[in-house]
Formats: structure tokens, C-alpha cells, sequence
């Protein structure tokens, strides 16, 4: 892949986030410096870096899909609340699949991700205020 001054300000904008953006709100971002950017540029940049394994894309559930400027795997912690997406501080080791089943052995497994889900501290906060005043 091509180095270019696009895909480095996307990239560096990328990294500075802690909260997992989506395209969006990176583009907002990449915006500040440069101006005549589009939407679609970030977005096939962004892609296109998920595919060549730079970065990682988050396809949830539920929600807008999220960029990772991680791309090894690791786990996330997704609130239900306000959609803020934050890595694990501690290692999550997945189980590895059973070679010798029928179904694994039918695919080619390149990694895995896992996602808890609830409230963040900010959010438990605000939960816990509500029910106090009710």
C-alpha cells in the first residue's frame, strides 16, 4: 500500500483517540488538517488500512461501525448507554477452537475479539443519580 499524506494524517488522527471512532467523527478530526478532505476518502482509507491489517475495524451488534488503531487481538468494553468503546486493561485470552472439528477444520480462523457490554463509569453514575431522585 501506497504511503500518502492522506492515509498518515488519517492514521495519526487515528491513534490520538482513545474512545474507538467511526468514520465521522475521525473525519471531523483529519478535517482540521485538511481541509479539502472528503468523507469518502476517510472512510476507503480507513477500510482499506482494516484490510491490510494496520488497523482493525468494529462491526457491533448494534451501532456504527468503529475504527481501532490496534490492530492484534484484544478485548473492548462497549457501554450500552452512551456507545463508547474502550480497550481491556488486562489480557483476554479467547478459547482456542477445537482443530479437529468438523466445522473448524472447513475454515480458515484469522483471529477473534471479544466484547463485554454494560455501563461505563460515567454513565453507572448518572444511572445511579436517576434512580436515587425517582
Amino acid at each position: 500500500m501506497r504511503k500518502t499524506e492522506q492515509r498518515a494524517v488519517i492514521l495519526d488522527e487515528l491513534r490520538k483517540c482513545r474512545n474507538h471512532p467511526g468514520a465521522d467523527e475521525l473525519y471531523a478530526r483529519v478535517r482540521g488538517r485538511l481541509p479539502r478532505i472528503s468523507l469518502a476518502t476517510v472512510y476507503r482509507n480507513l477500510e482499506l488500512m482494516a484490510a491490510r491489517g494496520l488497523i482493525r475495524r468494529l462491526d457491533p451488534a448494534a451501532g456504527s461501525r468503529r475504527f481501532d488503531p490496534v490492530a492484534d487481538d484484544h478485548g473492548h468494553f462497549r457501554c450500552t448507554a452512551c456507545g463508547r468503546v474502550e480497550d481491556l486493561p488486562f489480557p483476554l485470552e479467547l478459547p482456542r477452537p477445537d482443530r479437529r472439528h468438523p466445522w473448524v477444520r472447513q475454515r480458515l480462523i484469522q483471529g477473534g475479539q471479544a466484547e463485554y457490554f454494560g455501563l461505563c463509569p460515567g454513565c453507572r453514575k448518572e444511572k445511579r443519580q436517576a434512580e436515587r431522585t425517582a
